[in-house]
Order: C-alpha cells, then sequence, then structure tokens
C-alpha cells in the first residue's frame, strides 16, 4: 500500500493525483498515542521541574498581578487562524471519510481568509511586535541539552525559568510555519483549478506531474495538520495550562504563574524602571510537565 495515489493522463504517463486517504487514519492515531502516553508520562512518571531563577527580589516586586502576553491584534489573529485552519480541515477530510456536502467553496474561502491572515500576522509581528522572541535562542539551546541530560539520569545544572515562549511553543511554531507555508502556497495555485472571485480558471498553468505533486504535498502538511491540531488543543486544555489559554482570550497572565514558570530577565514586563542586576538562586517549583506545546 503506498502513501501516494497514480493515474494514468492521456498520454500515457503515470502521474501522482494526491496521497493515500488512509493517512488521514495515520495522522489521527498518531495524535491519539502521543495525548495518551504523554499523560501517562505526567501522571505517573514525569519528576517536579526544577528551574535556576536569575531574578532578584526587586525585579520579581514590581511584577504586574495581571502579566500582558497578547495585544488584543495578537489574540484576533489567532481565533480567525484558529476558525480558518479547522475549517480547512474539516471541509478538506470530512468527505473523504464518507461525509458528503458541497465542500469546495467553503475550502478555497477559508483558505483565502487563512492566507489572509496569515500575511497580515506576519507584517504585524515583524514590526509592532517583538519578532524574535518566538525564535529559538542560545539559551533555549544550552537548557534543553540541560533537560536531557537530567531527563537520562546525568549531572546536569537545572535549567533556566523560560521566556516569553518555552522552546516546546517555538519549535511547534515552526513546524507549523512551514506545514502552514505548504498548504498556504500549494493551495494558491490549487485555486486556478475552481472557480473564484480572485482570477479565471486556469487547470492548464502546470503539466499533469507538477499538478499531482503539488496536490501531494498539499495532503501531506493537512495531514501533519490533524496531529498538530490536537496536540495544540490537548496542551491548551490541560489544566497547568490554562493560563496560557486564558491569556490568549482575556490578553493577560497571573502574576504567580508568570513567576512560577518565566524569568523576569528573559520575558521583561514592562515597568517603570530598569531591573537591577540579576542574582542566581537556585528554585524547585512543584509541578510536573514534559512538554509545552499550546
Amino acid at each position: 500500500m503506498g502513501f501516494v495515489t497514480w493515474a494514468t493522463n492521456p498520454w500515457g504517463q503515470s502521474v501522482p493525483i494526491h496521497i493515500a486517504w488512509f493517512l488521514i487514519w495515520v495522522s489521527v492515531i498518531v495524535g491519539l498515542l502521543f495525548l495518551i502516553v504523554h499523560a501517562i508520562w505526567l501522571r505517573y512518571f514525569a519528576k517536579p521541574k526544577e528551574f535556576v531563577s536569575d531574578a532578584s527580589p526587586a525585579a520579581v516586586a514590581r511584577i504586574p498581578k495581571h502579566v500582558p502576553r497578547h495585544s488584543l491584534v495578537a489574540r484576533m489573529f489567532h481565533w480567525v487562524m484558529a476558525a480558518s485552519m479547522l475549517t480547512l480541515l474539516f471541509t478538506a477530510f470530512l468527505p473523504k471519510v464518507g461525509v458528503q456536502f458541497q465542500w469546495v467553496t467553503y475550502h478555497w474561502i477559508a483558505g483565502a481568509v487563512l492566507t489572509i491572515s496569515i500575511l497580515f500576522h506576519v507584517i504585524h509581528a515583524s514590526f509592532w511586535l517583538d519578532f524574535w522572541s518566538i525564535w529559538p535562542d542560545g539559551t533555549d539551546v544550552e537548557d534543553a541539552r540541560r533537560r536531557v541530560l537530567r531527563f537520562f539520569g546525568q549531572s546536569a545544572p537545572p535549567p533556566r525559568k523560560f521566556a516569553k515562549y518555552p522552546l516546546e511553543n517555538k519549535l511547534f511554531h515552526g513546524v507549523i510555519i512551514l506545514c502552514g507555508l505548504s498548504v498556504i502556497v500549494t493551495g494558491v495555485f490549487m485555486m486556478f483549478r475552481v472557480r473564484t472571485i480572485f482570477f479565471p480558471r486556469n487547470p492548464y498553468l502546470f503539466g499533469d506531474m507538477t499538478w499531482g505533486l503539488m496536490y501531494v504535498l498539499h495532503g501531506l502538511a493537512g495531514v501533519g495538520l490533524i496531529a498538530l491540531v490536537m496536540m495544540h488543543v490537548y496542551f491548551g486544555l490541560r489544566p497547568e495550562k490554562l493560563p496560557i489559554t486564558k491569556s490568549m482570550i482575556f490578553g493577560w497572565m497571573d502574576r504567580d504563574f508568570y513567576l512560577q514558570e518565566h524569568d523576569p530577565q528573559r520575558w521583561v514586563v514592562e515597568t517603570p524602571s530598569s531591573s537591577p542586576p540579576p542574582v542566581s538562586t537556585a528554585t524547585r517549583i512543584e509541578g510536573r510537565g514534559l512538554t509545552d506545546a499550546g
């Protein structure tokens, strides 16, 4: 059983036409297995988190009760993107598992909304937000090394508390970028094969092989997003991650959660004056955790 479905065009050439649809269930099963294994790990095997905090008492004292995390514009983008992404997944794959309806129009409209929202987000993040806060840095890499060593029982110093986004968030963001760009770029070209309001229909824009490879890439990225979305929702609903989810609704998180998980020196909250030089202290944080992709 292959991962790609092939067909013969009028010229006798064998060309790919789409992915094998059993990959939908593969993605669902992989997502469910990850959720189950991760939940069991946290419940029975994970050790309490241990961090090194470099924040001085004076810096900690200046943290407000409600720590701003996401602006209104950023939150609106997130929920528009989420709605369009879910619409794309449902309209793409429900017909493939037996739920038949007129899905094409809903699909390309949701794709257009997703594309426009992503373009807006790139501009907004580049000029109005801290663009580099979502990308891994040297501290993330060093902390990841320490966490891996400690996971395997080797001696290593505790990692620092997180910046605004933990490394797991940053890696998840990178994978979403790869899958999202794949579906968007291929999806824009695929819109030439249906009637839309954007440009005239032109199914002869590419040859059969190019169209086929485009459909395969679009499908692979799409089924990958099924598992990724499942993981994202799972982490968003976990009790220890609910403060992060609430911050995407209300825009802020509690001071206690901020101090428990984040380093004021790595994620600087706007205060009237700058923080004094850091004083290193070791802090053990009670609570379980392995990864955060939400």
